[in-house]
Parts: C-alpha cells; structure tokens; sequence
C-alpha cells in the first residue's frame, strides 16, 4: 500500500537536480503538484533541489541544445509556486565579449532574478558579467569542464564563487578520494548519475564545444558520437549498467551515510516518457509507480508521445 514505507534511517535529505527547466514544462506541470499532494507517493528521504535547463536559441546555453516553447514567464511562476529552485543552464564554453548583451539572456535574469534562482555555468567571463548586473543568483560549475581529475575538482570546490561544483561522471565512484573531501566540499558536491556517455569517452569535451558552437549559431562540423553504442540513443537500463552509474541504493546506502546530498539528473535532450521514468524510479515509492504513471498519461493536458 501507498505510504507504508518503513524509512531508512537516514537524517539529512537527498536533494534531485532534475532536468527540463523549459523542456519539460509541460510534464512539471502536472507533476509538481503530485508530488507535493500526494508525498504519501514518494520517498521521504528526498526532494527537488532545483530544475534546471535553457530555452531554444540562448546564445549563453551549453552541455545540449535546448528545446520547448514555453513562455519564461508561466516557466518562473510554477517553479516560484512550489518554491523550488529554477536553474537557467549557461554554459557555454565559448562566449566572447561581444556575447554578453544578448537581449534574450538578459530578459531571462532579469526575469529568475531571485536569491533562491541559480545558473549553470562555464564561462568566468559570463558569470563576471552576470554577478555584476544580476547579484542574487548562485552558480554550479558546469559538469561541462570535464573535470576528471580529482585534485582539479577539489580545488574547483573551494573556489568560493560557486556553491556546488558537477564533477564529470567517471569520478562518481573514487571512494578514495571522495571520502577525504572536508564536510564543506561534500555539501557542494553534485554527482551526475545516469550519464549514458561511454565510460571512455575522449571526446566529451568536443561534444560540448560542438553544443556551444551550435548555441552561438555558428557553421561548424557536426560532432558524431564514437561510442559502440551511439545509434542506439538513451537506453536508460544501458546507461544503469555504466560504471559511473549512481542507483537509489547507492545514494541511500553510500553517498548520503558519507555526507554527500546533491544528485543530478540528466536528459535535457530526451523526450518527456522517459524523464517520467527517471522521476519514478529516483523519487517514487515502487508499490506506487503504477498511480504516478496514471496520474500523469491519464492527463488530457499533456502528451508524453
């Protein structure tokens, strides 16, 4: 039964980081006021931490082209509604000066221009900019970097500007060093866990720089995945088989009981039936599946297909 389950002992709160900020408006939509009228449906060791994304055309955006035509408007009032953190995806790595007065941008700080907002961001140059002109947002460091050395990462947490640093994946799971980080490092530590990317990938920094070229509108040669497994798409039981892969068990049983609390989620660039996937399976009590999903396809207003 719904609401019958016995809790882990567990005091702090894993705080989700979920994607689709104008992607999956429509999704949010109808999910937000689900999880908040029926908690008896979820987890009581977590909660939503922020959503994050871009809209289509943003000059500043990065780490994958965004999507969705909602109003930025209604897209700040939901998210304002439940008090939840709207995180505007600003990284693109290769922003000139000449960038920075981008009208769209601006409108789009000037609007989530809130103490409780923040940007993901890549560019010193941009957030120089947007900290002087737009003083109440906080910053994440872009898992976009790739930072997968780990002494890079550690020094990238004690830089006072940014509240939580995304490591790149393959660092998810160096126990060794993870387990040395000050309690102040582990509080800005946020893992990404269902990245899909090939565990020896070589090319995800150009990955990213095609995205931010793209971004920019610039004509440059497209990027084609050299993974095995490229043509097949997201494969979310695949990507649970990568060796940086975070499960639920993994956050309950291990990160949480070490002191760490932020976890990302990725899948800006996926469709809507699958991020509901991710939303049950990192945030929804099993016995309970079954009334989400009904919830949310049985809704006249939005189609998952």
């Amino acid at each position: 039964m719904c609401g019958s389950f016995a809790m882990t002992e567990i005091n702090n709160k894993a705080h989700y980081h979920l994607p689709g900020l104008f992607e999956f408006y429509e999704l949010y939509k109808v999910f937000l006021p689900l999880f908040y009228e029926h908690r008896e449906y979820f987890y009581e060791w977590c909660d939503i931490g922020s959503v994050y994304g871009a809209p289509p055309d943003c000059v500043w955006g990065g780490g994958r082209v965004g999507f969705g035509e909602e109003n930025a408007d209604e897209v700040y009032a939901l998210l304002k509604e439940y008090g939840i953190s709207a995180r505007l995806t600003f990284s693109n790595s290769l922003l000139r000066e000449e960038h920075l007065s981008d009208r769209k941008c601006n409108r789009l700080c000037s609007l989530f221009h809130d103490s409780q907002n923040g940007i993901i961001i890549y560019s010193d140059l941009l957030m120089k900019y947007i900290q002087k002109n737009y003083p109440k947002f906080y910053y994440v460091s872009s898992t976009t970097k790739v930072i997968t050395d780990f002494d890079e990462f550690k020094n990238e947490t004690d830089r006072e500007e940014f509240r939580y640093v995304v490591p790149d994946f393959r660092l998810n799971k160096r126990f060794d060093r993870l387990s040395t980080l000050s309690e102040e490092q582990k509080k800005k530590t946020e893992f990404l866990c269902n990245e899909c990317c090939n565990f020896g990938c070589a090319d995800r920094k150009k990955c990213y720089e095609s995205v931010s070229r793209k971004s920019l509108g610039e004509t440059c040669t497209e990027h084609y995945c050299t993974s095995p497994d490229a043509e097949d798409g997201y494969i979310f039981s695949k990507a649970m088989l990568n060796p940086g892969f975070i499960g639920v068990e993994d956050i309950k049983k291990v990160y949480m009981p070490m002191g760490f609390s932020e976890f990302k989620i990725e899948g800006r660039g996926l469709g809507s039936a699958l991020i509901l996937e991710f939303l049950l399976y990192y945030m929804t009590k099993p016995e309970c599946h079954l009334k989400v999903r009904e919830a949310i396809y049985l809704n006249n207003m939005l189609d998952l297909f």
